[in-house]
């Protein structure tokens, strides 16, 4: 091979692949924006149907909860058998999730729909499975940017799909939004189509690929850095999931307007857009675990006040706006700690299992907003729960080190 053969094949292999992350993003999108819009079902379904909040409250932390139980399985199936099959699959599973969610007559069966099947689908079609593609394709010198880009696509859909759910609401009812939805998820298999090849870094997959998945694990859950990196990453979990299934309730308590709510989510969406790509940008050159430590300190400040200060329509969107910022910008620099820690070529897994502590903690914020709220008329337990979490979260990022473990640490970077 010439030297200039070598240089064109070198620059090849290190350039960004557009269309794999374009397709990508759209995945993402898609698939976070109904998830993030379910708060405003709860009033109208439970309506019409007569159930009380924790009835929905277990459904949405169910849908949380089979997110995080099944996505370091989906992580596993598309490392080893390709990314395209999997999110094929999830697209399919989210579509039935939530006609069955639209068309539910019982509890067990919103359960079911809402719950198990609209969470299997968003685990196999989620930004977490587009991210581990992104990293195989991407070198590493430009992960974090494009994790970054990744994770604002889902930001872009929890900002598109506030105004379009509510609107379906308003047009065609809450039952038949939901169908629409679950049409719009067939658009999942076909963008996925492109996200169909192999590494950027075949040699280094390679040799890393002569480690089983058993033994990532046992590696991964013996390594301190990453055990505080999941248990940190269950705060995350409990605070947005709370926010995201409970807000558009709780500002129905308060006596504002609904439309707040409605701007209130927007505004989160919006404003994750640019907190996730500054995210990136800044997790691609300074500490990690420092930056996610100092996001998580954020949100509980950001939390206090809020609670602290007159609630008014005009308190409602700055609180939107800080975080918004603050949402999913945790995302970029967690999945590029595992990346850095143990490679790509069990990304999807590992980073499924980081999620599945995400997801226990997701379960937890909205189970207990709907079970505390029958209890004691009040959101405020959980607020302060989550504030209290907060503190929790940046204690243990702190110490995590930004290092490959010593099997890689000898190899080219992946």
């Amino acid at each position: 091979m010439t030297a200039q053969t070598q240089a064109r094949t070198s620059a090849s292999a290190r350039a960004v692949p557009w269309l794999i992350i374009i397709c990508g993003c759209a995945i993402a999108a898609l698939t976070f924006g109904p998830r993030s819009a379910m708060g405003f079902f709860q009033i109208p379904m439970l309506a019409e149907k007569g159930w009380d909040r924790t009835t929905f409250g277990l459904a949405m932390a169910l849908q949380n909860l089979f997110w995080g139980l099944s996505l370091p399985f989906f992580g596993a199936i598309a490392d080893r058998y390709g990314t395209w099959r999997v999110l094929t699959l999830g697209g399919l599973i989210y579509a039935a999730g939530l006609y069955i969610m639209a068309v539910a007559d019982s509890p067990a069966m919103l359960h079911i729909g809402g719950g198990v099947l609209v969470g299997l689908g968003v685990a196999a079609g989620s930004f977490s499975i587009v991210l581990a593609a992104f990293a195989r394709h991407t070198p590493p010198e430009k992960r974090s940017i494009v994790f970054g880009i990744g994770t604002a696509a889902g930001s872009a859909g929890m900002f598109l799909f506030a105004p379009i759910g509510q609107g379906l609401i308003d047009a065609y009812g809450w039952s038949q939004s939901l169908v629409i939805m679950a049409v719009m998820m067939l658009a999942v298999p076909l963008l996925a189509i492109p996200l169909r090849g192999s590494s950027h870094n075949a040699e280094a997959a390679r040799m890393a690929a002569q480690q089983t998945v058993g033994a990532a694990l046992r590696e991964a859950m013996n390594h301190r850095s990453y055990t505080l990196l999941v248990s940190g990453f269950f705060v995350c979990g409990f605070q947005v999931a709370f926010i995201t299934a409970h807000f558009p309730a709780y500002i129905d308590d308060l006596g504002i307007d609904a439309r707040y709510a409605v701007i209130a989510l927007a505004l989160i969406g919006f404003f994750n857009i640019i907190g996730s790509l500054s995210a990136g940008i800044i997790g691609q050159r300074y500490s990690k675990p420092k930056f996610l430590a100092w996001i998580y300190i954020g949100r509980s400040i950001a939390v206090t006040v809020f609670l602290l200060v007159p609630q008014t329509p005009t308190s409602v969107i700055v609180f939107a706006i800080v975080m918004g910022l603050l949402w999913l910008s945790t995302v970029p620099p967690t999945n590029g700690l595992v990346a850095i820690m143990f490679g790509t070529r069990h990304l999807g897994m590992l980073g499924g299992v980081v999620f599945l502590s995400h997801q226990i903690g997701s379960f937890l914020g909205v189970w207990l907003g709907g079970y505390l709220y029958d209890h004691f008329g009040s959101y405020d337990p959980v607020w302060w729960i989550g504030v209290a979490l907060g503190l929790f979260a940046a204690i243990v990022h702190w110490p995590i080190e930004e290092k490959p473990v010593e099997r890689l640490a000898a190899l080219p970077a992946e």
